[in-house]
């Protein structure tokens, strides 16, 4: 952690009367959980809140329920504060319609864990050694003195689990700040299973047309080897786009590959890209190709076409 930085946010946000917090589009839940521990905190301290993700999607299910929800609002009904604090956006153009909010404030923070920010507020706190952005966030509120309770924790916990594959990639320091939210009075055993184990009953037949079309390219990657998998509209019908998040994790089980990527059609010829890898391959350099970013081992990028294309022009990256 940058502890100047972080000390430097908390003294801005310990002297604001009115704070506006931007998410980044297709929200998870480490930008939410940020937005929301955040913005918690902050009302609890008589500051006017507001906390927002850009675009018309619904916020996820497993998401709704987590705390401080009543600080969320739609794009349009953002007054833009004088402060406005980012979260999880690994660049301005994640904000979607939110960077012109980010843009017009007096003062603007960058609060994120993505190797590929390059810094876009006043005052940044960028870590890559963080396993997510809630746990900067739990840093900030060290730093104010916020007291932690469940509450806030869950928010951060959501956050933490799901960034590292319900700790499977976890840092050993990761563990210990886990140890500190769930003695708050986090149900951990809760939140597992709406993060990663409840789908809707239709998930179960796109799941089995997805992984049936997948493809195998051994030679990609300079032999470390492709899995792929394209989950294009007519997959997704009846589904909300979080339910395609999670074929990736699936996808990346297969041994005979370093590199997986699901290839997600969110509107006709309109596609959002998930790269992850197993130890080798650095993502963030494929995806800045292509536009994107993201960490080492799990990385994206957006792109237009059919389906064919856009698959040729990953292969032809690796």
């Amino acid at each position: 952690m940058n502890a100047p930085a972080c000390a430097a946010i908390a003294a801005e946000l310990a002297s604001a009367s009115a704070v506006t917090i931007c998410c980044h589009i297709r929200p998870d839940a480490d930008t939410i959980g940020s937005g929301l521990a955040l913005g918690l905190a902050l009302d609890r301290r008589g500051v006017d809140v507001e906390v927002s993700y850009p675009g018309s999607e619904q916020l996820p299910a497993s998401l709704g329920g987590l705390p401080g929800s009543k600080l969320l609002c739609s794009p349009n009904q953002v007054v833009g504060h004088p402060l406005v604090v980012s979260v999880d956006a690994a660049n301005l153009e994640r904000l979607d319609s939110l960077g012109e909010v980010f843009n017009a404030a007096d003062t603007s923070i960058t609060i994120d864990h993505h190797a590929s920010n390059p810094g876009f507020g006043d005052l940044d706190l960028i870590d890559p050694a963080a396993d997510c952005t809630s746990i900067l966030v739990l840093d900030v509120l060290d730093e104010l003195g916020v007291e932690l309770d469940a509450d806030i924790a869950t928010c951060i916990y959501a956050g933490l689990t799901t960034d590292t594959g319900s700790f499977r990639w976890a840092r050993p320091q990761s563990f210990r700040i886990a140890a500190r939210l769930l003695e708050t009075g986090v149900d951990g055993r809760r939140w597992s299973r709406i993060l990663f184990d409840s789908h809707p009953f239709e998930w179960f037949s796109m799941m089995s047309d997805v992984l049936a079309s997948a493809k195998l390219v051994p030679s990609a990657c300079n032999g470390e080897g492709l899995v792929y998998a394209i989950v294009d509209q007519k997959a997704l019908a009846g589904m909300s786009w979080e339910e395609s998040e999670s074929v990736v994790d699936t996808i990346r089980t297969a041994r005979d590959a370093e590199v997986a990527a699901v290839f997600k059609e969110n509107a006709p010829g309109m596609w959002t890209v998930s790269l992850r890898s197993k130890e080798i391959v650095d993502l963030v350099p494929i995806a800045r190709v292509h536009g994107g970013g993201g960490h080492r081992q799990a990385s994206g990028y957006s792109d237009t076409g059919t389906a064919d294309e856009v698959v040729a022009r990953l292969l032809e990256s690796l």
